[in-house]
């Protein structure tokens, strides 16, 4: 095998050094990359037309196909919901100048968690949306100059990080159909013994642990039954009856 080589930059003339291999999971990751890229939904390009006009396209050779594929990664079939969702990204995107970024940024999001119909794409459009709110306010409150902007500023950011953890959730419900799972265990007693339901707080072993264990059988997560004095019942059995013979 013949090894390939690269020259130095900037090194002697005819220097030159073994070309890098990567290690096994450098090479895993870059197939993983391919492949991703491979079945990866296309972007979209946005060019300003005038002030506050864009004119948004489907990056692709054939933007008939470009447009259904990303209809698809957006879970939907309809081009009513594609192209108000498309419009309303772009819209939530202009920070920095730069729609087309940010526009790109949010459809990434939407494609990586995969959205099944219309309701998880608007959902994921929002979670997209809180975030990049929150990574606003967490740039502005890193360049605060009064105690008035960052409280300003501290507020708004935990407010949007409240209410995307509640996004998430709703997003989990939704997916699960709103199932709740219910864990059954079973504890078996013995005859004669007596079970504790909750929590048991034992004594840590050392000077008077024994001793205290000992004072305390309630604290056993299981203890020796007590059987019931039987006196009741045996005057009880001596009582005469009610009833009363005819007379």
């Amino acid at each position: 095998m013949t090894e390939k080589a690269a020259r130095i930059v900037g090194g002697p003339k005819g220097s030159e050094m073994p070309q890098y291999e990567p290690n096994p999971s450098e090479l895993k990751a870059a197939e993983a990359y391919r492949a991703g890229r491979a079945k990866a939904a296309p972007s979209v390009k946005v060019e300003v037309t005038g002030k506050n006009e864009v004119d948004i396209r489907v990056d692709h050779p054939d933007r008939a196909i470009g447009g259904v594929a990303l209809m698809q990664a957006l879970g939907t079939t309809d081009p009513d919901f594609y192209n108000g969702l498309l419009s309303q990204l772009v819209n939530a995107s202009r920070d920095a100048g730069s729609w087309e970024r940010g526009a790109n940024f949010m459809l990434s999001v939407i494609k990586g968690i995969e959205p099944r119909d219309q309701i998880e794409a608007m959902l994921v459009a929002q979670i997209a949306a809180v975030h990049m709110a929150s990574m606003t306010f967490a740039r502005r409150l890193a360049h605060v100059d009064t105690i008035q902007q960052q409280d300003s500023a501290s507020n708004a950011f935990n407010k949007l990080a409240r209410t995307f953890a509640t996004q998430v959730e709703a997003l989990k419900r939704y997916r699960s159909g709103g199932e709740q799972k219910m864990t059954v265990q079973h504890v078996h007693v013995a005859e004669g013994g007596q079970a504790i339901v909750g929590n048991v707080n034992a004594p840590t072993q050392g000077v008077g642990a024994l001793a205290k264990s000992e004072d305390q059988p309630h604290a056993l997560g299981y203890a020796p039954g007590v059987e019931m004095p039987r006196q009741i019942e045996a005057e009880r059995a001596t009582m005469p009856s009610s009833s009363h013979s005819g007379s």
